[in-house]
């Protein structure tokens, strides 16, 4: 499935902010001034350190549907971003902030209008990354695909991790855990959830407690039911939101080769694609919140 998947051995990307500003750039400028740019195109490449790299892969979700998801590396930032949509049309965002060893889920939830919600509803779910979940910034900006039209199916089906989400997050002083949570989580401001055991982690590390806020807890709140079976919109309960991330490289593949003289070495070649299932628990104020997590 993965055969057409391969890591390059050179890069041809720039880096993602040097495309953004040329992008700008390039949109304001005068015919007469095409030779000025060109200069500046020129220089921007002798110049530019970091590099990005983007794929768009055709996976087929667990629904039967087919979904684009869409696949950034950015060495600079040191992170990979994965997005694609989910048959229920909700947008999925998924980051892996190697330099602070955090990933961030955000969902871009559709509201429904006619039970007064918002057109969308964000929440995010930040906690701490592993060093094995993903390949690394390097080796995802050099992944190349021959074949864009083949629909993938992930090699590995990773269990479902169910995670309770017993605190929310600042997010005027989220950057402490993670620069890139701010712009991911501006939507969601007021649910932005995270684990305790990673809440005790950071504070090992010196983060200041005060971005944290305690959250009623499952285990000492009995009385709090689940949203699903909650039927008044204003009660307080406890939301579920399930997602899964179909595919992603997740391991790197090595091949052998020899020189001339017939030492052996070894090389990045491929990748092995895994999927994976996250299952959150957290409480919400009202079931209003929570308007997707009802009986059927």
């Amino acid at each position: 499935m993965n055969a057409d998947l391969w890591i390059s051995p050179r890069f041809f990307h720039l880096s993602c902010s040097v495309l953004r500003i040329l992008g700008m750039f390039a949109s304001c400028v005068s015919v007469a001034s095409v030779r000025i740019l060109t200069r500046i195109c020129a220089l921007v490449l002798l110049v530019a350190v970091g590099l990005c790299s983007e794929l768009r892969v055709r996976v087929r979700l667990a629904d039967g549907l087919v979904t684009e998801e869409v696949l950034e590396a950015d060495i600079e930032r040191d992170l990979i971003s994965v997005e694609f949509k989910q048959g229920d049309g909700a947008l999925i965002t998924f980051v892996a902030d190697f330099k602070q060893d955090v990933k961030i889920f955000r969902a871009l939830i559709l509201g429904e209008l006619e039970r007064g919600q918002n057109q969308y509803q964000a929440v995010c779910f930040i906690s701490r990354l592993s060093r094995n979940e993903i390949i690394p910034s390097e080796s995802m900006a050099r992944l190349r695909q021959k074949n864009p039209h083949a629909i993938r199916l992930a090699e590995e089906r990773r269990g479902l991790e169910q995670l309770t989400m017993s605190a929310a997050v600042n997010l005027s002083q989220a950057s402490q855990l993670s620069s890139h949570i701010h712009n991911m989580c501006s939507e969601a401001r007021e649910a932005i959830y995270t684990r305790e055991s990673d809440v005790k982690h950071w504070l090992d590390k010196g983060v200041d407690g005060s971005i944290f806020e305690v959250l009623p807890q499952t285990t000492e709140a009995p009385s709090f039911q689940a949203c699903h079976s909650t039927k008044d919109l204003w009660q307080p309960c406890l939301c579920t939101y399930s997602l899964r991330l179909e595919w992603y490289p997740c391991l790197l593949k090595y091949c052998r080769s020899r020189d001339t003289t017939g030492k052996g070495s070894t090389y990045k070649c491929g990748i092995k694609s895994c999927s994976k299932g996250y299952h959150f628990t957290y409480y919400v104020p009202q079931k209003q919140m929570c308007l997707w997590d009802e009986e059927t």
